[in-house]
């Protein structure tokens, strides 16, 4: 077993990030959504999101909101959708990181997770 730590700046999530998309794509439920996706854009944009969630950088200031309902009007987005995506993010986190921001990156993906279901 290795001695995990926990999420402690920004590598730390683009790798937590990188993973967790390669897994997105290799997953039956979600990969449809990421098709079309132009990764060289949307992970730039995955890292700020996360960075300024967990440690308030300031460095996105994009609408995930507005981007899911667009989405939504091309790929319908159901629960199942959001659970498998929740799945995956925290069998990733878990499977990489230990700790309180581990915790805390959970809990904020949960959080949004269900505003989307919501509000989509």
């Amino acid at each position: 077993m290795t001695n995990k730590r926990d999420i402690k700046n920004r590598d730390d999530l683009k790798v937590l990030v990188d993973t967790f998309y390669e897994k997105v794509m290799q997953d039956d439920i979600l990969k449809q959504f990421f098709l079309h996706v132009d990764w060289d854009k949307h992970l730039p944009i995955m890292y700020d999101f996360w960075d300024n969630t967990i440690f308030y950088t300031g460095v996105y200031n994009g609408n995930p909101l507005n981007t899911h309902r667009k989405l939504n009007q091309r790929f319908p987005l159901k629960g199942e959708h959001f659970k498998r995506w929740e799945l995956l993010f925290f069998t990733t986190v878990d499977e990489l990181y230990t700790g309180i921001n581990a915790e805390l990156i959970k809990q904020r993906a949960s959080s949004i997770s269900t505003v989307m279901q919501y509000k989509v």
